[in-house]
């Protein structure tokens, strides 16, 4: 389609979509507007069938309220991961489904998600392809629109996705006006006269200390039951109260961590007569990252979202919040946002901290993020700035995944940022540029190795701090390579030329595996140099160079310098520069065995990656002994992993991914013994502990050289490569699968194909 021609689809689209905005907005109501718009949507879309969900507030369903035909009279399915409009109303996420009687595709999106063809099965229509998305004001859910079948047979695109977005918001608008929705949590309390404007702002300010429910009712005197209706008029969910005796905890919660509940402020009850529901009670049922999160444990019962205070939903966990019923300390609370407020203007334009980055609250605080950080064997600290006076939260990647664990308040985060700056040796006066460094700190007996990078954000400057792994390299043998995978490796070591790359994204274990392959080359008879940046992991008998590119003395001149040292063996820590592969490549044909790694995601793919560098084909073709990608995977945790019989369509599923020759390799076969996560304290409930490596190894061969004189495609060579007897990254993962190390749905988190 030319760019005319696309423009005056665009106007035409704009038209028709403005004329059903001017339809609904001069409506009483969206029931009296949807006759007028309904066939001007299915226009709209080319579409076949239209359903609008409208949001019940007294009961976790949605219900269908406006729709194309009178096949049905009402569908009402609940807010769940178990229907496609259910899910999309559960995770407030858009879905676009090809074909929604295919399972696969469905499981893929959520293993729970399947669709009911029982609406459909009196009447000749079937459903095939959806636009599914939230129907949200303010970001509260209302609705769902759904969207069925294009009339012309084709699937619906992205670019019909983005406009039923388009649609639901505006749908949206009217919705709030006919639900009678506020715009804020408390707007119902000022709307009564209950609360003054002025009062909300001051009880709003962040301290952290005292809740600002906790404020409204102690020294505002607002009955809990107001607050109550106030939040329900928000957020049109039912709201509860702190009621022990007719909801209690449910059972659920003793195999959930209390103080993952305590920390994401959430509390899962029962009303006592039915256990296969959980009220899911949560101080802002717009988070629906909290909700997705929690409903991944819940498994298959059905989760009603309710609004509580966070001090009830405290003490429903056993907590007790602070005592704040002396109005006086409120008083002087809301003394301390006034005078704070008389003073904002001067602050903001000092650079002054409120508190020194030497003070001992200070020191402590960032010591105990970094012993956090070790004790959870996280591998990366994010400290992100919030937005005016919100707090700077804190987060560390565990396992490959991020977790908030604490958050600052906004009156000791700069200091904070201050001292890692100063420990970092950095400028703590520069915040507009960002900035690099690393220090070194001994903290409970133990050495951390820290790399610290700043970048100035729209809220104030975040700080990103990795971990180094110090000491000895782990043995060769415990990589968890695939037996084939080792011995390959092993024959490859025995050249006394060419060159071994290991390649894969940041954080994958790349310089770990480097170092084990270097330890079984670590001999009295070997000379070995390795340039890297920085020196994480150290061996007795090497001679490590710590680059420094600000200095001119970076990868390619440590690589000059080290050839007139008379090497064995070379690595170099990363080829990021055509500078630096040639003169690696040159330096394998010279009769050097060379180690690097390249940032790419498969083996195939680093050819012509490097190809495209500009090195020469011949001589890199020569030179190439194999390449490793690889990626690190979430393991199931050893404590209590639970075997079970594996279904015949999940053995199908690792068929289809693993290829033809899984007869041969892994006897994939319906009741073959599989592991899922079920969670303990060891692994805080989450069913994981720990990482293991997915590995894919390409390996030179003569075909493969001529693959590289030709400057193949990446399929071409993946093709020969496959033929030849490599297990691509999400193969390894199946049979990782299998062994029991992991379980499918973390594999294809990082494996696809």
């Amino acid at each position: 389609m030319s760019t005319t021609q696309q423009t005056h689809t665009q106007d035409q689209y704009y038209q028709r979509l403005l004329s059903i905005l001017n339809k609904v907005h001069h409506s009483r109501s969206f029931e009296d507007a949807y006759p007028a718009v309904e066939k001007s949507i299915l226009r709209l879309f080319h579409a076949e069938r239209l359903t609008i969900y409208q949001r019940n507030r007294a009961s976790n369903d949605i219900v269908s309220r406006f729709k194309t035909g009178d096949d049905v009279s009402e569908i009402r399915v609940p807010v769940s991961t178990t229907s496609i409009a259910g899910y999309v109303a559960f995770s407030r996420r858009p879905l676009l489904i090809n074909d929604v009687r295919d399972a696969e595709e469905l499981k893929q999106l959520h293993p729970n998600l399947h669709f009911n063809p029982a609406f459909e099965e009196p009447t000749d229509f079937r459903s095939e392809s959806m636009l599914v998305v939230p129907i949200a004001n303010n970001e509260v859910l209302l609705g769902v629109l759904q969207i069925i079948n294009r009339s012309d047979g084709t699937r619906f695109s992205e670019e019909d996705m983005r406009r039923a977005c388009e649609l639901a918001s505006l749908i949206g608008q009217k919705f709030r006006y006919d639900f009678g929705c506020t715009q804020a949590p408390y707007e119902y309390l000022i709307q009564k006269g209950l609360l003054k404007q002025s009062d909300l702002d001051k009880a709003s300010k962040d301290k952290p200390q005292v809740p600002v429910t906790r404020i409204l009712t102690e020294l505002f005197k607002i009955p809990k039951a107001e607050i109550g209706q106030s939040l329900e008029a928000f957020y049109q969910v039912p709201f509860i109260s702190y009621l022990p005796d007719r909801y209690f905890a449910h059972p659920i919660c003793n195999k959930i961590n209390k103080a993952y509940l305590k920390n994401n402020n959430l509390a899962l009850l029962s009303n006592g007569k039915d256990d296969s529901k959980v009220l899911i009670l949560i101080d802002n049922p717009n988070d629906a990252r909290r909700i997705m999160e929690v409903e991944n444990i819940l498994g298959t019962r059905e989760a009603l979202i309710c609004v509580g205070l966070l001090e009830d939903i405290h003490q429903y966990l056993g907590y007790m919040s602070p005592d704040v019923s002396d109005s006086s300390n409120l008083n002087s609370l809301l003394d301390e946002l006034e005078v704070a407020d008389a003073s904002s203007a001067e602050e903001e334009q000092s650079d002054d901290e409120q508190i020194s980055d030497q003070d001992s609250a200070i020191v402590k605080l960032v010591n105990r993020i970094l012993i956090d950080c070790k004790r959870l064997n996280a591998s990366d600290i994010h400290i992100e700035p919030g937005k005016g006076q919100k707090p700077t939260s804190v987060r560390m990647r565990i396992d490959g995944v991020c977790q908030e664990i604490i958050q600052i308040p906004a009156s000791h985060a700069k200091a904070a940022i201050s001292r890692i700056k100063i420990i970092s040796r950095l400028d703590i006066s520069e915040r507009r540029l960002p900035q690099d460094g690393k220090f070194s700190v001994r903290l409970m007996g133990q050495t951390l190795e820290v790399r610290v990078a700043t970048i100035p954000t729209v809220n104030g400057e975040g700080v990103v701090m990795r971990l180094l792994q110090t000491g000895e390299p782990i043995p060769f043998d415990q990589l968890n390579l695939a037996p084939a995978t080792q011995q390959s490796i092993e024959g490859l070591l025995a050249h006394p030329h060419g060159i071994f790359l290991v390649v894969g994204p940041t954080g994958s274990g790349k310089t770990t595996t480097l170092h084990a392959v270097l330890a079984c080359l670590n001999t009295p008879d070997r000379k070995i140099w390795t340039a890297e940046d920085p020196v994480e992991i150290t061996q007795p008998g090497l001679q490590q160079v710590q680059v420094q590119p600000k200095i001119g003395f970076d990868f390619t001149a440590a690589l000059r310098a080290f050839l007139r040292a008379d090497p064995d063996v070379i690595l170099i820590g990363e080829m990021r520069d055509k500078e630096t592969a040639h003169a690696a490549v040159e330096a394998s044909l010279t009769g050097h065995l060379v180690f690097s790694t390249l940032h790419t995601n498969s083996a195939p793919e680093t050819i012509t990656r490097l190809l495209d560098l500009g090195i020469d084909p011949i001589s890199f073709s020569d030179a190439l002994l194999g390449i490793l990608a690889q990626r690190l995977v979430r393991t199931l945790c050893g404590q209590c992993k639970a075997p079970y019989a594996a279904s015949e369509e999940e053995v199908e599923v690792l068929k289809r991914h693993y290829g033809p020759q899984h007869e041969k390799d892994l006897q994939l076969k319906p009741g073959m013994t599989l592991y899922k996560p079920t969670g303990c304290d060891t692994c805080n409930h989450t069913g994981y502990r720990g990482r293991t490596g997915l590995h894919e190894l390409l390996i030179s061969s003569a075909p493969m050289r001529e693959m590289i004189y030709k400057q193949s495609s990446v399929a071409a060579i993946k093709q020969i490569a496959i033929k030849e007897g490599m297990r691509t990254l999400l193969q390894d993962g199946i049979y990782k699968v299998v062994k029991g190390d992991t379980d499918f749905v973390q594999v294809r988190k990082v494996a696809v194909e």
